[in-house]
């Protein structure tokens, strides 16, 4: 059952998709379409899930569940997931590579893989103050306050010299 984000609780599970590259406007409406589709088929064992999306600089899809209404189980997470895998199919984009790594330059987000992020990381071409999305965060108020931050404050420090 399909819910605006805005009215989602923030302990909310979140799961977020980063796309290699920008979103086309005609791609962000198709996936707002569809996503909004699934949200409303979207169940537990049977049972409704009240869930929402947000989409993010035309780059990251950002899937929500509000557990208290409904807990998601294995197969909800693996349908969300299958659901996923088709707009990756339809676009011709990647949404599931977690060894892509985005960061901020100014206003412009980059995309690169680990181990150039290691390298640039090493070269100080990216510095603690980096501005980095974490995609590990699980809930709506931890999207919101800590998913876009210094790589200080992040899983990203680790590659910092």
């Amino acid at each position: 059952m399909f819910t605006e984000y805005k009215n989602l609780p923030n302990n909310s599970r979140v799961w977020i998709y980063q796309s290699d590259r920008e979103f086309t406007n005609k791609e962000v409406e198709f996936i707002s379409t569809k996503t909004e589709e699934f949200i409303n088929a979207w169940t537990r064992h049977g049972d409704d899930l009240k869930g929402s999306f947000t989409i993010k600089y035309n780059q990251f899809l950002v899937l929500a569940v509000d557990e208290s209404f409904n807990n998601v189980s294995g197969c909800s997470i693996d349908s969300s997931v299958r659901f996923v895998q088709e707009l990756e199919k339809e676009l011709e984009l990647d949404l599931m590579n977690k060894m892509n790594i985005t960061f901020k330059d100014n206003e412009h987000i980059n995309l690169v893989k680990l181990s150039d992020f290691q390298r640039f990381a090493a070269a100080k071409k990216i510095t603690s103050e980096t501005i980095v999305f974490n995609n590990m965060v699980d809930t709506k108020e931890d999207f919101e306050n800590n998913w876009e931050v210094p790589a200080k404050q992040s899983w990203h420090k680790r590659f910092l010299v």
